[in-house]
């Protein structure tokens, strides 16, 4: 069987042939569009399926059947919802994700700055512990079965078997309710300088360090670890190179893609993760946002929240594939 002449095969095919990076990065975005698509339709449809609207929850247990049914003509509610959802996904492309039912306010410009505060107190956890546990990781395989690497595994397990909740409400009754030097609840404003807030965002990022911290350095431990057993490092501490040189300049960049990919995944999980931690430090942030918006079951602003979480979910882990090929040679040229 021969091969198809040049000017026969697909475009796709050449483009695979030629640029094979590109084509794979090209791949991951397109999946990743689809999968969005795919959410959208859940979250959607997710919340048509509840019980129960947004009507009867406001007007009470007492409402009249044609009041409700003014409220859900005037929200557009007796239209069909195909109607609805190809409607709600074309504004929300063009970044317009309505009228809040509950304030009437735009709810584009509250996620605004409601987003910022979030991405704000997300990125400093990061800023953290990344660092922190990619360090905390070397440190460990350099003493690995030694007593410090003991510590930092109970400790790491001992923070991943407590939840993010118990987490912060521990550290508010530490911190800001015995002791006094911390704040609590975590508030935040406009007109807040860049210490000012610091300070008060001092609990919730500790919370979202100790809750990523553990999972990324154990993760980093463990593919550290990996690339400790190949030859070439045993060749290189024969060579007598230290081992702590042998794992910075040898054992860490050879073991980069799969850290890579553990810290983007919990880099995704802190922006979709702090909901918790928003709620539990009151914290005026996305998470905050979209709980409120539950209780009175405010549906363009729930629907407007689950749709940007997933979309930074599902772009991080997109960030995180293309970087994993980038740095491993056997992605970028699979047989």
């Amino acid at each position: 069987m021969t091969n198809p002449a040049p000017s026969n095969i697909l475009p796709g095919l050449r483009l695979r042939q030629r640029f094979p990076l590109l084509a794979l990065i090209l791949e991951r975005f397109v999946l990743s569009i689809i999968l969005l698509f795919a959410v959208s339709i859940l979250i959607f449809g997710g919340l048509e399926a509840l019980p129960g609207d947004f009507a009867t929850t406001y007007l009470g247990q007492s409402a009249t059947p044609q009041a409700v049914a003014n409220i859900r003509q005037d929200l557009g509610l007796d239209r069909p919802v195909t109607t609805r959802y190809v409607e709600w996904l074309g504004n929300a492309v063009q970044g317009d994700f309505g009228t809040s039912w509950a304030s009437k306010n735009s709810v584009s410009e509250q996620i605004g700055k409601r987003l910022g505060n979030s991405l704000f107190l997300a990125g400093f956890a990061a800023v953290i512990s990344v660092p922190l546990a990619v360090g905390l990781g070397m440190f460990s395989v350099h003493f690995r079965n030694r007593m410090p690497d003991k510590i930092i595994n109970v400790i790491s397990l001992a923070a991943i078997s407590l939840p993010e909740f118990f987490i912060g409400y521990l550290l508010i009754l530490f911190f800001a309710v015995k002791f006094g030097i911390a704040t609590f609840p975590a508030t935040v404003y406009d007109s807040m300088g860049f210490a000012e807030r610091l300070k008060a965002i001092a609990l919730p990022t500790a919370t979202l360090v100790l809750v990523v911290l553990a999972h990324m350095m154990r993760m980093t431990r463990a593919a550290i670890l990996s690339v400790m057993s190949s030859a070439y490092m045993e060749t290189a501490e024969l060579k007598g190179l230290s081992a702590f040189r042998a794992i910075v300049k040898h054992a860490a960049p050879n073991a980069l893609a799969p850290i890579i990919n553990v810290v983007a995944l919990n880099l995704a999980y802190l922006v979709v993760g702090v909901v918790v931690v928003e709620v539990v430090f009151v914290y005026p942030g996305m998470g905050q946002y979209m709980v409120d918006a539950v209780t009175v079951r405010d549906m363009p602003v729930v629907q407007a929240c689950g749709l940007i979480f997933a979309a930074v979910y599902i772009f991080l882990n997109m960030i995180a594939d293309i970087l994993a090929i980038i740095a491993n040679p056997r992605l970028r040229h699979p047989r």
